[in-house]
């Protein structure tokens, strides 16, 4: 259980960097600038850095609570566990009926990529809302936009992640430190990937789709979680 567990997790962390919002504002603020390619990525890795604390911060959260939980309520617990998993996949199935897209692109205008067709319009749409931002502007050194680029994605923390740590608390403080790992390991390597051969020339890389059905990717993951914390503890019972 804790290698499914560990393997869902990368899975999620993984394909959540994959998400442009991850690594296009990356790449289009470097090409605004002149950076080189090693100044990008190591932005970049930095910014993946604060949004891993950030979740690992939130997970910390959530793995103290249920394991104060676990503590009181026992087997119930992972009963329990396994109801709220199933919940958060319908949840998540449900966003995906609403249009599926679980993240705002830079400038804040609420743009969703279900209006769009392909990862040139992602990429188009992106560019338009960079240019009246401090990211791009001449007038802002290059710290103030490392600051922002920083900002915009260490303060969108990785959701579909937290319900993962949810999972692990029958593993208590090594299945916290294990999947936070794996959180770290997932996000870095998806990022530094995509951002790398977006730079490198490969800009038509068929992630829009990704975004676009991340909710049901997720609704799909947590619904087989929660079903599996449900049998285990039920084979365990018997």
């Amino acid at each position: 259980m804790l290698t499914t567990l560990a393997l869902t997790g990368f899975t999620v962390a993984f394909f959540h960097a994959a998400i442009p919002t991850h690594w296009l504002p990356f790449v289009l603020v470097a090409r605004a600038r002149s950076w080189t390619n090693g100044k990008t990525i190591l932005v970049a890795l930095a910014a993946g850095v604060g949004h891993v604390l950030l979740t690992s911060l939130l997970g910390l959260i959530i793995a103290w609570l249920g394991l104060q939980l676990d503590e009181h309520f026992g087997e119930l617990f992972t009963q329990i566990a396994g109801g709220v998993l199933l919940v958060i996949g319908g949840w998540f199935f449900y966003r995906q009926a609403r249009g599926g897209v679980l993240h705002h692109h830079v400038g804040g205008s609420g743009h969703r990529a279900s209006e769009h067709c392909g990862h040139e319009h992602d990429h188009t749409h992106m560019e338009e809302e960079l240019k009246d931002s401090q990211l791009v502007s001449q007038r802002a050194g290059d710290w103030a936009a490392i600051g922002g680029l920083f900002t915009l994605l260490t303060f969108s923390p990785c959701e579909g992640f937290l319900p993962v740590y949810l999972s692990g608390v029958a593993y208590g403080w090594t299945g916290f430190f294990v999947l936070s790992g794996i959180l770290a390991v997932g996000t870095l390597a998806g990022m530094l990937l995509f951002t790398s051969l977006t730079l490198v020339g490969f800009s038509k890389l068929p992630l829009q789709k990704l975004e676009r059905y991340e909710a049901a990717l997720l609704g799909l993951i947590f619904t087989v979680l929660g079903l599996m914390m449900l049998f285990l503890e039920h084979g365990h019972a018997h």
